[in-house]
């Protein structure tokens, strides 16, 4: 008998952030504790994940992207510690439809990872909470290297929001910053992949970025609107050498068009600018004058954060 259940998770903007994988100058080795403090959107277009479970005489798994057969090593650990909660056997198919762009600094993994805990505790009645879900999620992506605390922020809902503890669900501690269901987001991105494993396996670079994101979650808890989070995820990203010419003529760009500001994806070459609805219009086509049409995203923001659909 299959057994089938639907979740849907946010595309994540990772606006900032701050690594945080030790203590007292040791590695952590709770890995529901390591994570990244930081803050950013959720966007109504995401990752949607369809969880199908057959019993079986041994446990497979089969995952798809967009229709494409792949390998989501994310994705098949969730599943695999999943499994540890029930004596019996299953076919899994796990079918992600994600709507964002992969691996441009929109929190893919994370959304497919946490989707696909939560599709399948529901599909199988397994005994967790949402949080237990989150923290499997969580615990998958830092051992896979795929992220650090988005999981956290999906769990935790929309909106703009802030990670002010890093760590996994129901241990970290996040915050919002009230904005408007009005506003839009308009993201300009080039396909080019920037090697996240690299950033966030060097200790030289994380204790640089750390410095950083540190004083920009300090400025930004000093005067926590939308103007100010923008300018300072902005120079973040200026000091933390993730910008170049194409993000600085994509900021300007937006700006020059209305936007109320505009920051980079982390970790992507991307450009997330939030306007007024009204002026959604003009900063799309700003961002179309250097950029094809495919590579400019509009979104409005989600403030309900990951869950089962139907």
């Amino acid at each position: 008998m299959k057994k089938t259940a639907k979740a849907f998770a946010p595309g994540a903007i990772s606006s900032f952030f701050e690594i945080y994988d030790t203590e007292n100058g040791q590695p952590l080795t709770d890995l529901t504790k390591v994570g990244a403090i930081g803050g950013g959107f959720g966007l109504t277009k995401g990752t949607y994940t369809t969880v199908t479970a057959t019993e079986a005489k041994e446990s497979s798994l089969n995952v798809t992207i967009n229709n494409q057969p792949v390998l989501a090593k994310t994705t098949q650990q969730v599943v695999e510690t999943l499994l540890g909660h029930t004596d019996k056997k299953y076919s899994i198919t796990v079918d992600h439809i994600i709507e964002v762009p992969i691996g441009m600094g929109f929190g893919t993994s994370a959304g497919g990872a946490l989707t696909t805990g939560l599709a399948l505790k529901q599909a199988l009645s397994l005994p967790l909470t949402y949080n237990q879900v989150g923290q499997v999620a969580h615990v998958a992506e830092i051992q896979c290297l795929t992220g650090l605390g988005t999981v956290s922020s999906l769990n935790f809902g929309g909106g703009l929001i802030l990670v002010t503890k890093a760590g996994a669900p129901g241990i970290c501690q996040i915050d919002r910053i009230p904005i408007s269901p009005d506003y839009v987001v308009v993201i300009g991105y080039y396909p080019s992949l920037i090697p996240k494993k690299s950033v966030l396996s060097s200790p030289e670079k994380k204790k640089e970025i750390n410095g950083y994101g540190r004083i920009a979650l300090e400025a930004i808890l000093a005067d926590p609107s939308l103007e100010n989070f923008l300018d300072r995820c902005l120079e973040f990203a200026e000091r933390a050498g993730f910008t170049n010419d194409r993000i600085r003529a994509l900021v300007k760009a937006a700006k020059n068009a209305g936007a109320v500001g505009a920051a980079q994806n982390m970790i992507g070459e991307a450009v997330h600018a939030v306007v007024h609805e009204e002026n959604a219009l003009s900063v799309t086509e700003a961002f179309k004058q250097t950029l094809p049409k495919g590579q400019v995203l509009v979104s409005r923001v989600d403030f309900q954060g990951a869950r089962l659909i139907k």
